[in-house]
């Protein structure tokens, strides 16, 4: 290996598509000059364990029998959706839209200086609309967080009973799902019936129900068209249901329902280049939904479980490097120190199979599994470690709030090496540690340079990453990254390295080079 550089002989290919992704609520729909309304108190109602709602957990009918009509399910579950009106005042100059306001002299003239003008800014009301899905029949809804978001006042609208509306305080929000729970003080709503999300298939017929545009109650049909879709971007905890049925602005917060009309998700975004429906809508699972419901009212807060383990996918490489017959699982690729994973016994290396003998076929799965568990949970966790399972007790602890730690890569001199072609690495320094906030405990070859064409970049290694193992063996710096790539047996060379503020392995496969 050289120590500054290794290369590639194939330029990789990489394709870009553009998409534009439309949260789907928040449509702006006038705005005024007026006083400011009191923002009303937002405090959770008295705790209670567990909402009283209504669920049917069977799966839904499937079958060839046509359906000539679902008037009869929209009749049942469409007085359980509302809408949702939202107010907020924002102060505002009235000059700053003048097209040739800037502190011009003349302006000052007639407007006065733009300090020492107290009176002149107003205060603008600004209206948006939303949905929402009553769960309860003493007044509690489900909408998405980014439909109250700012709010200093939230209406709710019932779709009959000629249109009654009720002042509603939030409750509690999640914008890490982006669910918000509200209530409302009233009796015998007419509460939706919830099915079982994790039951939903691709292919199953579903409708959604919401108020876009502001038009009022409308309903509108696709099919689910993937389950447990994440990775989109939208929030840090996904894990949506996706539908063809069109969803448009105005939507966010309303029911996804199964033929039967059991609601199984809030819709919550859509993906799109013109902010209109493409046919590529997102709802949160009801079962994700509920959970966080039944948090906010027993904490009146959103508290996760947290194991303290950094983990990624398993490819076919990386399963055959780990021993994995086959390719599910979450792979650790670090351990925090003092967290309950290390406290445990898990490793680095580890594959994680088993939660509670369920099965985890993903790191997606165990992340949405752990996090939904209550801290202060003892969970079992089945490893396959070398080839053997090993069965460990982990108490979880709470999630903490975590920075990035990203930085930008710098440039160092270089110096040659045998293996990994087209990668230059150098020595980490206390300067590099500060531009890159890197911690102070991190190990590793610094990357200086990763050539395009080199089987390294292809692979994933770029210019700012920190080789911290090669082939298994620890990596403290350039002189040990050089050494151990010397004589390498095989062509594929599995690295552990830390990108973007976390660890993780990729193999490199020089077999074709």
């Amino acid at each position: 290996m050289k120590q500054g550089n290794l290369t590639m002989k194939n330029p990789a290919k990489n394709r870009v598509l553009t998409w534009t992704l439309a949260a789907v609520a928040g449509l702006l729909l006038y705005s005024f000059s007026g006083n400011a309304l009191d923002r009303p108190e937002k405090t959770q109602s008295s705790k209670k364990s567990k909402a009283e709602v209504q669920v049917e957990t069977s799966p839904p009918a499937r079958g060839n029998t046509a359906v000539h009509s679902y008037a009869p399910v929209i009749q049942k579950t469409a007085p359980g959706v509302v809408n949702i009106f939202t107010s907020r005042v924002v102060k505002a100059d009235p000059r700053r839209s003048m097209p040739f306001w800037g502190g011009d002299p003349m302006f000052r003239y007639f407007f006065g200086p733009e300090d020492n003008n107290p009176s002149q800014p107003r205060a603008r009301k600004e209206r948006s609309l939303g949905s929402g899905v009553i769960m309860t029949k003493d007044g509690y809804i489900l909408t998405n967080d980014h439909v109250v978001d700012g709010a200093d006042e939230v209406k709710v609208a019932l779709a009959n009973h000629n249109k009654k509306e009720f002042t509603a305080k939030i409750v509690g929000r999640d914008p890490r799902t982006d669910i918000a729970l509200l209530k409302v003080e009233t009796e015998d709503l007419p509460a939706v019936t919830v099915a079982d999300s994790d039951a939903v298939e691709v292919g199953d017929v579903v409708l959604a129900i919401g108020n876009p545009f502001g038009l009022g109650q409308t309903v509108t049909m696709g099919i689910v068209s993937a389950v447990g879709r994440n990775n989109v971007g939208i929030e840090d905890y996904e894990d949506f249901i996706q539908t063809d049925a069109a969803i448009n602005p105005g939507n966010s917060g309303g029911a996804l329902i199964d033929a039967q009309g059991r609601v199984i998700g809030i819709n919550t975004a859509i993906l799109s280049r013109t902010g209109g429906n493409q046919g590529i809508g997102f709802a949160v699972p009801i079962n994700l939904a509920r959970n966080i419901m039944d948090r906010l009212l027993q904490d009146g807060k959103v508290t996760r479980g947290y194991m303290g383990v950094m983990i990624q996918e398993l490819n076919p490489d990386l399963a055959k490097e780990f021993k994995s017959e086959t390719s599910q699982g979450a792979l650790v690729s670090d351990v925090t120190e003092d967290s309950p994973a290390a406290k445990a016994g898990i490793k680095t290396g580890d594959i994680i199979v088993k939660l509670d003998d369920k099965p985890i076929k993903s790191s997606h799965q165990l992340r949405m599994t752990v996090a939904q568990k209550a801290p202060g949970t003892t969970v079992q966790v089945q490893v396959l470690r070398d080839g053997q399972t090993k069965n460990l007790r982990v108490t979880l602890a709470e999630m903490p709030d975590q920075d990035d730690g990203k930085g930008s890569a710098l440039h160092s001199d270089r110096e040659s090496s045998d293996g990994l072609d087209g990668v230059g690495v150098t020595d980490l320094d206390s300067a590099m540690r500060r531009q890159l906030r890197l911690p102070s405990n991190l190990q590793g070859a610094f990357v200086t340079e990763v050539e395009p064409e080199s089987a390294a970049y292809e692979a994933g290694l770029r210019r700012g990453d920190v080789i911290l193992e090669i082939n298994r063996k620890a990596v403290r710096n350039a002189a040990d990254a050089v050494e151990a790539t010397k004589n390498l047996k095989g062509k594929k060379i599995t690295l552990r390295i830390w990108s973007q503020g976390g660890s993780r392995y990729i193999v490199v496969d020089e077999s074709e080079r």
